[in-house]
């Protein structure tokens, strides 16, 4: 059983750090971005080294206090947040902040947890390198954070997601000892790694402290389409079109809805569309291609392509950055659109990439067995990454929609559990998604899950009642 965090408890543990290392928790600390949960806490921990983390770690097992590590507090599922239970110490990264070293030779990156990915973009771009990962909440999300919760985003197509963009993590694990394993190397067959373990477990198996990341060559050339699609099937066969022809060049493949386009123009947001109609379905090809090779070009060879086998039937190339840009801004004002219109019910699916285009037909076809929606459907075609958001008709309000919301959500993961897809592509399970993880998840990998909980976190003081229920 757990203890709660009390003021005794959060003087002795001040007594054990640097001055101004802790401090009493604020409105801020236990908030989280879509106001779902109110979070509760003890006290806030503010380490600025490894060394520092383990001693509050180690703290926190002799007084059996739970922990819950905080990031930049951009998850969308609830991991960063305890709601109830003892009062835990939020443990906060945001100090270990320092990129530790830049090995532009080897194409590597160390850094501490918390530095932010906007900071590590820019030290690798200041070394002619670099890091793909790119989020919405890149300006305030932290390394640690996209680490544990295996963030995607838009390039995932051509890099992958933070696990394959990761070498090696350094960590406190739940006994309070320090894991050293920021490597740089490629290679290291030397027994489990638990790198693998700690990616994506959203800080119930250790805290990460600092990672070694691979960097790539900066593409030389940039360029972008806007095409009009003839349907989501349409849209994949164009995705295997643009990858021949672009020799595998395409750092990422949007699919865009119509519905997704007039939302913006029902929000009022200031985005510039690049077609005169509206079109029921359009992609976003973004390229980056060495010197020898016109991004223009490709694109243009890729739109004719399309057009003689009906793939599509107009389309916009970029014929500056500026304008890319603009192409950009259409897609990511999306999710600020469906923010002000208000979503009955928000789905992060995962799919094959050639489920999609049915799962996007049968899904349409069980929505509208349980009332009359709009759906907006839209998200990175090219890994497979689809968000699948529940509208009320224009002029509703989803509260009137509150009684079918668990209809609704039931409805799509079952119909993504029979296509074989997940429920959750990139923000991970944290609290709002533990029921969906019993329900859907395979038998013996939460069996395989519980069992590595219980022997490498055995009082269950790491972030409890995430991912795995209590």
């Amino acid at each position: 059983m757990l203890n709660p965090m009390t003021d005794r408890l959060a003087t002795d543990l001040a007594a054990l750090l640097p001055e101004g290392a802790l401090r009493p928790p604020q409105p801020a600390d236990l908030e989280e971005p879509r106001g779902k949960w109110q979070g509760q806490a003890g006290c806030v921990a503010l380490p600025r080294s490894t060394e520092q983390v383990a001693e509050v770690v180690r703290f926190a097992v002799r007084n059996r206090v739970a922990i819950v590590p905080v990031s930049g507090g951009t998850g969308l599922v609830g991991g960063q947040v305890m709601t109830d239970g003892p009062a835990p110490i939020l443990l906060s990264l945001a100090r270990m902040d320092a990129i530790r070293a830049v090995y532009a030779e080897e194409n590597v990156l160390v850094t501490e947890a918390g530095a932010i990915l906007a900071d590590v973009q820019a030290a690798a771009e200041a070394e002619n390198r670099l890091f793909p990962l790119s989020l919405a909440a890149e300006g305030t999300c932290r390394i640690g954070g996209n680490l544990s919760s295996n963030a995607g985003g838009l390039n995932v197509l051509r890099y992958g997601n933070t696990r394959e963009l990761c070498l090696g993590v350094e960590a406190v694990l739940p006994d309070g000892s320090i894991l050293h394993g920021a490597r740089r190397l490629r290679k290291d067959n030397t027994g489990y790694d638990l790198r693998h373990l700690l990616i994506g477990a959203e800080g119930t198996l250790g805290v990460i402290t600092a990672a070694a990341l691979r960097l790539s060559p900066r593409p030389a050339r940039m360029g972008a389409a806007m095409m009009v699609a003839d349907g989501p099937a349409a849209a994949l066969s164009l995705l295997a079109v643009a990858q021949d022809v672009s020799g595998g060049a395409v750092s990422a493949f949007e699919l865009i809805s119509g519905m997704g386009l007039h939302f913006l123009q029902e929000a009022g947001l200031p985005a510039r569309q690049p077609f005169a109609d509206i079109p029921d379905w359009s992609v976003l090809i973004d390229l980056g291609t060495s010197t020898a090779q016109d991004p223009a070009a490709l694109l243009e060879k890729i739109f004719e392509i399309g057009a003689e086998r009906g793939l599509v039937s107009d389309g916009v190339i970029a014929s500056s950055l500026a304008q890319r840009d603009e192409f950009w801004t259409v897609r990511e004002s999306i999710p600020a659109a469906n923010r002000r219109i208000g979503a009955v019910v928000s789905n992060d699916i995962a799919l094959p990439l050639s489920q999609v285009p049915e799962f996007v037909r049968r899904g349409a076809e069980a929505i509208a067995r349980i009332g009359a929606f709009r759906i907006n459907a839209f998200g990175h075609l090219g890994d497979g990454n689809l968000h699948y958001n529940i509208f009320p008709q224009k002029g509703g309000n989803r509260d009137d929609h509150a009684h079918q919301a668990e209809d609704i959500r039931r409805a799509v993961n079952d119909l993504v559990a029979e296509m074989d897809g997940s429920f959750s592509a990139e923000h991970g399970v944290g609290r709002l998604k533990v029921a969906d993880l019993e329900r859907y998840g395979d038998p013996a990998k939460l069996t395989a899950m519980r069992a590595i909980k219980a022997a490498l976190d055995p009082l269950g003081i790491m972030n409890p009642g995430a991912v795995l229920r209590t």
